[in-house]
């Protein structure tokens, strides 16, 4: 069996949003399922990450096709405005910000990359007319590339499989958007027009599949996970002296976990020694109004923030750390998002505590493995005897992870269930 699989991120693109679709192209041929990849030949990637690129298996085939995006052109004259993704959205943006910002929500939908949509579908139907594939895949964001896999199967019946690496209409940033009252509802026409249409739908939480039911029962679930890194296993660590709380990855405006500021401000100031055991650290983008106005205002004597790390040593840092820290958005579908880092922070064996709905997703992974516990938004004293309880069993030598079931997120293990899907979809 053959598969076509229609990505924007692929290596050196480095982030999160590379890794789903690179650790599945690594391991569907363990399953009898050989992958094609589709991508850009001139992408606009915010993040490099060239380490990532030996994860990709021998021949694999890789068939790239131009693209043109409005960001490069924007970026010759406002390059900080568009480093930033959607999702890191300025809470202090300038006139020209708010104009770019304007124009992108309202006049690029349902992105900026919608003018690969036709050149695409154009290379793609010529390839596929000489080219035995059995189903395409597409992935998304950019969910401009689910129009790639709704025109071809349109034009050619390809056997199509929309998968859904974040939402669509109920991500994260997307309630932020200026957008117009027609824009909004063109979102949501494509949004359905694009689940109805597909042979198969993926979704990565449970939460973000109950949307989407009423319009297509063909729905699964395969969450994102971790991966066993070879060079990373042979690397001796020890844990970090101080009392570590590590959080890796992007923490923008909207993913400001006050309580925990607050309750690690009240136990600094009960409680000295804690004080100077605590060691706070960021690894990835932390957004300057969080900075300004939350730590750095306060008398945490020991944080470090670090821009970007490659792929290898944030797995390293997560090992090394004594809690782990993640935090979701606050935002109206907050209870969907569990966000990649969850599964190798799993990996790491080390407790972590969760800012997300007590009653969500995430919730519910970090309780049925026994590895953390999410806290509400401003829940500021259960976060408070959360920090207390490790903080307590770090000063005794005894912060420890005893957690269970964590080996079914492996990617190999998830590669298996989606290999089931994608032959399940070509015998229909």
């Amino acid at each position: 069996m053959k598969v076509l699989i229609v990505t924007y991120y692929w290596p050196p693109a480095g982030g999160p949003g590379v890794q789903r679709w690179l650790k599945f192209v690594k391991y569907l041929r363990n399953f009898g399922i050989e992958p094609v990849v589709f991508t850009a030949e001139n992408p606009f990637y915010p993040t490099i990450d060239e380490t990532l690129a030996a994860d990709i298996p021998g021949g694999i085939e890789v068939i790239k096709c131009p693209i043109f995006e409005p960001n490069n052109i924007v970026a010759k004259f406002k390059k900080k405005e568009t480093e930033k993704s959607a999702g890191f959205l300025d809470p202090n943006p300038s006139f020209l910000s708010r104009v770019l910002l304007y124009i992108r929500a309202n006049y690029f939908i349902p992105d900026a990359r919608k003018y690969w949509v036709k050149p695409s579908v154009k290379m793609l139907e010529n390839f596929l007319s000489n080219n035995t594939v059995d189903a395409i895949i597409t992935t998304g964001p950019p969910h401009s590339l689910h129009l790639i896999g709704k025109r071809l199967k349109e034009k050619i019946g390809v056997k199509w499989i929309a998968d859904f690496r974040d939402p669509w209409t109920s991500i994260d940033y997307f309630h932020l958007l200026p957008l117009t009252r027609s824009a909004r509802k063109k979102h949501f026409k494509l949004e359905e027009e694009v689940v109805r249409a597909a042979d198969q739908v993926i979704m990565v939480s449970n939460h973000a599949k109950k949307k989407y039911v009423g319009f297509n029962k063909a729905i699964d679930v395969i969450t994102n996970g971790y991966d066993t890194e070879e060079s990373l296993e042979t690397v001796a660590h020890t844990l970090d002296e101080k009392f570590s709380i590590t959080h890796i990855g992007s923490m923008n405006s909207e993913r400001n976990p006050k309580a925990l500021w607050e309750a690690l401000s009240e136990l600094c100031e009960e409680n000295k020694e804690f004080a100077e055991d605590l060691e706070l650290k960021f690894i990835g983008k932390l957004d300057d109004s969080i900075w300004d106005n939350e730590i750095a205002v306060r008398n945490f004597k020991d944080v470090k923030r670090i821009n970007y790390v490659p792929h290898i040593e944030a797995k390293l840092n997560q090992r090394k750390s004594q809690v782990l820290l993640i935090v979701v958005n606050d935002y109206p579908s907050a209870k969907e998002m569990i966000p990649g880092k969850t599964f190798e922070y799993l990996q790491a064996n080390r407790p972590i505590i969760g800012f997300a709905p007590e009653d969500g997703d995430l919730a519910e992974i970090l309780t049925n493995t026994k590895s953390g516990i999410a806290i509400d938004f401003s829940n500021t004293q259960l976060a408070k005897k959360a920090i207390s309880d490790l903080y307590k069993k770090y000063k005794s030598g005894n912060l420890e992870l005893s957690s269970e079931g964590v080996e079914y997120f492996h990617r190999k293990k998830l590669t298996e269930k989606l290999s089931n899907i994608i032959k399940a979809v070509i015998k229909e």
